[in-house]
């Protein structure tokens, strides 16, 4: 506790009688009423008052007329049961009271000024933090965003692609663009998009060389590539594993992108979401999408995030346009 707050307060309504001064700022010892500041207004007033020495600079000071200032501290002592300053012909002189109180007011007018400041810098120029995989940043979903930024031209955004599934209750993300099998946590807002589907596919060069599989059931004499890294569900890697044997994988990556890539140069066969792998020439699918794989493209909202008037106006906005482009 501050010197100040130490210090000892001669209470105006016990004769003889000292507290401390915290206790000044809450309480009227003669009739153990509560008298608590219901405004930070008041106290900027009365520092306004006590520094310019009249209601008539202080109103100047503060923009306020002056009877307004007057009525206030008028009311501040009254809350306070005290005097905070003597009036006379040549203004308001400060009481004792007044000077023992006025080093509290500054801290209260320096914590409100802290407040005020982390606030604009909590809620001003925040941009929107999106996280998908790279391939949901397409061309086309870049063509919402930017109708998006058109209306709303105040509006940032920072991307996050990646395939690493960011904590959006935790704050590292304000939005997420997720292919999951797993019910996202309750308290996040949700958008089903569409459902990703996959299947197993090679390139035109595999196939002139090895030939495709044509089921499930004929697998054996093929390679495959395939991905898994520990922070991301590996439903994929062992669907290969349940049905291949591990020697028939003879490359696992940690990026997708490098996967995909794999599989585009014959190295092997791989699992990959149709919408892709379907827009790609060079690529044949083997046989029917598997079911089993089919997971649930989402857009997430984090609440906090989505407590942003900017936030909400996105997610309205962006979600019915992003699902017609899976349609």
């Amino acid at each position: 506790m501050s010197s100040a707050l130490r210090g000892i307060f001669n209470c105006s309504n016990c004769t003889g009688r000292q507290m401390p001064l915290v206790s000044a700022l809450t309480l009227c010892c003669s009739t153990k009423m509560k008298s608590e500041f219901r405004n930070w207004s008041d106290v900027r007033i009365f520092l306004a008052v006590f520094r310019e020495g009249s209601t008539l600079a202080a109103s100047r000071k503060l923009d306020i007329a002056q009877p307004t200032v007057a009525r206030r501290i008028d009311a501040l002592e009254h809350e306070l049961k005290t005097v905070l300053f003597e009036r006379d012909t040549r203004g308001f002189k400060p009481t004792q009271t007044a000077r023992t109180l006025y080093p509290l007011a500054e801290t209260m007018e320096i914590a409100a000024r802290a407040f005020a400041d982390k606030t604009g810098e909590l809620t001003s120029a925040r941009p929107i933090r999106i996280t998908a995989y790279s391939g949901n940043f397409s061309p086309k979903a870049n063509d919402i965003f930017s109708a998006f930024s058109a209306e709303h031209p105040d509006v940032r955004f920072e991307f996050l692609p990646g395939v690493k599934v960011l904590d959006l209750t935790a704050g590292e993300a304000d939005v997420a663009l997720r292919i999951t099998r797993q019910q996202p946590a309750p308290e996040l807002i949700c958008r089903k998009i569409s459902t990703a589907r996959y299947a197993l596919y090679g390139s035109t060069a595999y196939a002139e060389k090895h030939g495709l599989p044509a089921s499930v059931n004929d697998l054996e004499g093929h390679t495959f590539v395939s991905f898994e890294r520990q922070d991301v569900p590996r439903y994929l890697h062992d669907w290969l594993l349940k049905h291949v044997a591990r020697e028939q994988i003879l490359l696992t990556f940690s990026e997708v992108e490098l996967m995909h890539a794999a599989v585009r140069s014959g190295h092997g066969l791989g699992l990959m979401n149709l919408r892709m792998a379907d827009a790609e020439t060079d690529l044949l699918r083997c046989f029917d999408p598997i079911e089993e794989l089919s997971a649930e493209h989402m857009m997430l909202v984090s609440p906090e995030a989505y407590r942003r008037p900017e936030v909400k106006a996105f997610t309205k906005f962006f979600a019915p346009r992003y699902a017609a482009l899976y349609k």
